[in-house]
Parts: structure tokens; sequence; C-alpha cells
């Protein structure tokens, strides 16, 4: 196995131009494949928190009595899906409005009464990917008297489900393109070594070598086209990712959700891949010119 390994490594520092190019490609090809998965693997975390409680808004009718609000509260309560509600006064509402826009505090000078509305903060699980039954409760919830307007963000909800469930398609489209592109791109490397060996390749067999004594060194190059190529790939989106986690964090952003590079599983998932794409370039390869 050393004599194969040394041979492998001879023959990439041999074909030195050729070999850097394919690695350079694989590498490039993992990169942007890692940053799809490094992309939704943050959007559905931040997803899943998001689906732990949906947050709906339930505005009251002008009048409502102290006395009625703890039989509407109790009245959201048994509704199924919900788990919890609070109320916010139309007094704590102003409060928190005026805390939110500090800079424009001279826009509440000139108010005469609290034009804002009583309300219930009501939060209700989210069925995955079934966000119909949101909008059935909405509709339950906005047919009590007492409520006047339900309101939770329907309009950009459905968008960015919409985005993100094209955003997905596309990443697996491309993640397939770029596959098939390496493992040829592996297989016509391979072959232009084969070519420039074609007539060692042929001593060899008439001196008596076994295919399998021919096949494993060019096996053992593309394997290590395909690791070299993924931790190159992978390193730049790391550097990348340090860069980019470290401005989020001088940002607004990062209170609301924590960004996090791609688990160890998945990261020797990607590896063996790539090692898999290399193994596979050289197997077609080997098969269609050396035909053994």
């Amino acid at each position: 196995m050393t004599l194969f390994f040394r041979r492998a490594i001879e023959d990439i520092l041999k074909n030195r131009f050729v070999n850097i190019v394919t690695i350079i490609t694989i590498s490039l090809s993992i990169l942007i494949v890692s940053t799809f998965i490094l992309f939704f693997i943050n959007t559905s975390e931040i997803m899943n928190v998001w689906k732990k409680g949906v947050r709906v808004m339930a505005y009251l009718k002008p009048g409502i009595g102290t006395s009625k609000l703890a039989d509407i509260k109790q009245s959201l309560k048994v509704m199924p899906g919900v788990f919890e509600v609070r109320f916010i006064s139309k007094q704590e509402a102003l409060q928190t409005l005026k805390a939110q826009m500090k800079r424009q505090s001279s826009l509440f000078e000139s108010l005469s009464k609290n034009p804002l509305p009583d309300a219930f903060e009501i939060r209700i699980l989210a069925p995955e990917n079934n966000w119909e039954k949101i909008e059935s409760l909405a509709v339950q919830i906005e047919s009590l008297d007492q409520i006047e307007e339900v309101e939770y963000g329907q309009k950009w909800l459905g968008r960015i489900i919409h985005f993100f469930n094209l955003f997905r398609l596309a990443g697996y489209a491309l993640c397939g393109i770029f596959f098939i592109a390496t493992v040829f791109i592996v297989a016509n490397t391979i072959r232009l070594v084969i070519y420039s060996r074609s007539e060692e390749v042929e001593i060899m067999r008439l001196v008596g070598a076994t295919d399998k004594f021919i096949k494993i060194p060019f096996y053992i190059q593309s394997i290590i086209q395909g690791a070299l190529g993924a931790f190159i790939g992978l390193a730049v989106l790391f550097v990348s990712f340090l860069v980019l986690n470290a401005s989020v964090k001088q940002g607004y952003f990062s209170s609301l959700f924590q960004i996090r590079f791609i688990p160890p599983a998945v990261l020797l998932s990607v590896i063996g891949c790539s090692m898999l794409i290399g193994w596979l370039g050289c197997y077609l390869s080997l098969k269609q010119y050396l035909k053994i």
C-alpha cells in the first residue's frame, strides 16, 4: 500500500498543473455547496425557533370593560394550539411604542388621547409546513364578538416561506449540477494522466502487472484530490464564517439569533462525499479508457 501511495503522490507532483486545477475546481464546488448547507442550517434553526411560538395580536373593540377581560382571555386559552395569552393595555402599548421611537418622540406631543387599542398577545404552536391551520385559528379568534382585528403578519409570512422553499430547491439543483460537473472534471484529469502514462501502463501489462496493481494508484490519486479540495473549500468557508460572525456580533442581529457553523458530522459527510466524487470520476475514466 505504501508503494501505491508513493506512486499516486508522484503522479500528482508530475502532473502538477492539471491536478491543481482539479483540486481548485473541487474546492470551489465544495465551497458553494457548503455555503448552501450553512445557510440552510442557520435558516432552519431560525424557523424552528419561530415555530416554537407564533405571536398573534388580537385587538379589542373600544369600550370593553375590565370585568370581561378575564372571560375573553379564558376563551382564547381554550382554543386548540394556544399555549400563552397575555393582555396588553393600550397604555402599555403606547409606552412601548414611545420607547421604540425615541427619535420621533415629537410625534406623540400633539396626541390628545391614546389612539392604540387594548390587545391580547397570543402565542400559538405553529404546525410544521401547515400555515393554513394558523390562519384558521386566527379566523376563529377574530370571530369573537369583542375582537375587532387579528394580525399575525400573514402577508410577509407566506412570502418568506415561499422564498425559503424556492431557495432550497435551487440549492438542491445546484448541488446536483456541481456534483455531476466535478465528477466529469476529475474523470478528465485522470484521463489526461492515463494518456501521459499510456506507454508505462502498456509495459506494466506486458510484464504481467495485474489490473488491480495498475488501478489502485489512480484511485488513491483521485481520493487525495477530493480530500484536498474538500479541506480547502471548507477552510475558505470557515474563515468567511468567522468574519461574518464577527460583524454580526457587533450589529443589531446578534441579539436575535446566533449564527453557527456546520456541525462536525456534516463536515465529515462533505469530506466523504468529496472523496467519493474523486473515486467516482476515476472509476468512470478507468472504465472508459483503460477498459479494466
